[in-house]
């Protein structure tokens, strides 16, 4: 998976990293290395199935859809 970040000096010092596509999904560090590691940690976290993500009434329908 591809995903762009924006990784941006931090007022306090270090960097921040965000990704647009993940709302939300934001991570800091003191150096850049740091940031980039930290972001794709928060990023995995962010992508991880959640128990209660299959938990949806017993009438509901699963579709999909094309943008």
């Amino acid at each position: 998976m591809r995903l762009n970040v924006i990784l941006e000096p931090s007022d306090e010092g270090g960097y921040t990293v965000t990704v647009p596509a993940l709302p939300g999904c934001i991570s800091e560090g003191d150096t850049k290395e740091d940031a980039l590691r930290n972001i794709r940690e928060a990023i995995e976290l962010y992508l991880e199935p959640v128990e209660d993500d299959n938990a949806f009434a017993s009438n509901a329908e699963s579709l999909e859809l094309t943008l």
